[in-house]
């Protein structure tokens, strides 16, 4: 769904928000409209984004949530940021692992706005990468970022480890990833040894322990 809140000024910034969580949205995107400096749209699939940023960009800023439906791979992201063009595509997430944040650092995002941040604070953070700087909360600095972790998981598989942290079942997660329950399997296998880990239950906590998962 592509839904523009408001009519463009000339100089106001334009704005995207991606999130399929309605009230989310429309929170941030009524707060940011108060202050006339920008202009907001909302977006709720991957599919819906690259369209409005062909047909409705360019947009200075893209606030894009990682848990869209179907959202399992950083190749999403990096589609994002093509399609956004000169426009700054920042993370936000309740929560992002430092390796998916690594790559999405390295492909050209600009960093992360956790759905935690007091949003009276919002407009001061789009400022400034508006300005172009980075940012990051005090608790993610680039530093920590750029170390991440040594395991080496594939997008799918760190999709199937923050599911499987999430509670999903492997049924509930093959439907997600549109597989069969027996690559799901696969999967978990390849996540347990990479992480040396001995179940899935113990892949969740050392992946957590390492930070390659949050929460």
């Amino acid at each position: 769904m592509l839904e523009l809140l408001s009519e463009v000024d000339e100089d106001q910034r334009k704005v995207l928000i991606v999130d399929d969580h309605r009230l989310v949205a429309e929170t941030v995107a009524s707060f940011l409209e108060k202050n006339s400096e920008f202009a907001v749209t909302i977006t709720s699939s991957l599919a819906d984004t690259l369209q409005a940023l062909k047909k409705e960009g360019p947009f200075d800023l893209i606030l894009l949530d990682l848990k869209l439906p179907k959202f399992v791979s950083i190749k999403s992201v990096e589609d994002v940021v093509s399609a956004a063009g000169e426009g700054k595509v920042m993370l936000f997430s309740a929560h992002a692992d430092r390796q998916t944040l690594r790559r999405s650092i390295d492909i050209g995002v600009r960093g992360l706005i956790p759905k935690t941040l007091p949003i009276q604070s919002l407009v001061s953070v789009l400022r400034l990468v508006d300005s172009g700087q980075v940012f990051f909360p005090v608790e993610l600095s680039s530093d920590k970022v750029a170390n991440g972790s040594n395991a080496d998981l594939s997008d799918v598989e760190l999709f199937v480890l923050r599911a499987a942290a999430s509670g999903l079942t492997n049924k509930e997660i093959a439907a997600d990833l549109d597989v069969s329950e027996a690559s799901v399997k696969m999967h978990m296998r390849s996540i347990c040894k990479k992480l040396d880990a001995q179940n899935r239950a113990h892949a969740v906590s050392i992946g957590r322990d390492k930070s390659i998962i949050s929460g």
